[in-house]
Parts: C-alpha cells; sequence; structure tokens
C-alpha cells in the first residue's frame, strides 16, 4: 500500500493505493496518526486508488472520523470503487462517514 498525504493550512487530501487489510493497516495507520491528532483538520480520502478494504481498514477510517470529530474536523470519502463501496454499504459505514 502507498498513501500520499497533501496538506493547504488546514485541508488535507490522503490518497492510499492499493489494497488496505491486516498487511498494511499498520502503515495506513502510521501515516493517519498526524491527522488523528491535528486540530480543526478537514480530511478528504480519494480512495479511487483503493483496490480493497477490510475490517481493519474500516476501523481506521472510524478511527480517524472519531478523532477528527473530537478536534473540530470532518472526514469525506470520495471516488470509491464499487468493490469498496459495497464493503461500506454491506458494513452500514456508508451511513456513519460521509462518502461522496
Amino acid at each position: 500500500m502507498n498513501v500520499q498525504i497533501e496538506q493547504n493550512e488546514n485541508q488535507y487530501r490522503v490518497a492510499p493505493a492499493g489494497r488496505l487489510d491486516t498487511n498494511s493497516a499498520p502503515q495506513f495507520q502510521e501515516a493517519l496518526e498526524p491527522l488523528m491528532q491535528a486540530v480543526q483538520a478537514h480530511v478528504t480520502v480519494d480512495c479511487s486508488g483503493l483496490e480493497y478494504t477490510s475490517s481493519q481498514g474500516l476501523r481506521l477510517f472510524l478511527m480517524l472520523q472519531k478523532s477528527l470529530s473530537k478536534n473540530g474536523g470532518s472526514l469525506v470519502l470520495t471516488d470509491m470503487q464499487p468493490a469498496v463501496k459495497e464493503v461500506f454499504d454491506i458494513t452500514g459505514f456508508s451511513n456513519i462517514i460521509t462518502i461522496r
């Protein structure tokens, strides 16, 4: 998995690429740590390069959302591939996290 993060003031764009599973979740979590600590960070995750997410990935997205909300920020996921969107829909995460 590859994760790119771009920052413009308190706006962040995160672009994960590849599979988000048990093996890659620690790397993804490490990349997200600074965002989870940021105050009033508004994060957009471009999911166009995300091929798959397991429950570990869902857990990380939920952790990110909770941290951002607690610190006055927000999270939006965009451009999901159909297979990834289906995982969010089946698990009910598309009702918890904003997806565009």
